[in-house]
């Protein structure tokens, strides 16, 4: 399993309407999402517009590749567009900054009980 966290600035006057629109997003969209692999997935929005998010996947290279080549998702993806600062011409989903994960608890606990510390 991969965890995947993601970062993503939301212009600060589009903040509200961005909260809105993730309070209910579409089913297709979402649907698309799970199809694609991806689960546990969380946004998380910081007052400036930070967005982080997060899921899990199976292979995140696969579910990306699923997720670009899903009817579904390119009319949400053109929606969302004008709501973040500029990614250069890319999809959200696919211009997203990738952050490092450089501590998991489960791991290091599973890691002392294959030790037997």
């Amino acid at each position: 399993m991969e965890r995947v966290c993601f970062q993503l600035q939301v212009k600060p006057d589009r903040i509200d309407e961005y909260v809105r629109r993730h309070a209910a997003v579409w089913p297709d969209m979402l649907r698309a999402i799970a199809d694609s692999g991806r689960r546990n997935y969380s946004l998380f929005l910081r007052p400036d517009g930070l967005l982080i998010g997060y899921y899990e996947t199976d292979s995140d290279e696969e579910s990306a590749r699923r997720l670009r080549e899903d009817p579904r998702t390119a009319a949400w993806e053109a929606e969302m567009a004008d709501f973040f600062v500029t990614l250069e011409g890319t999809r959200a989903d696919q211009g997203a900054e990738q952050l490092r994960e450089v501590f998991n608890l489960a791991d290091q606990l599973s890691a002392l009980d294959t030790a037997g510390r």
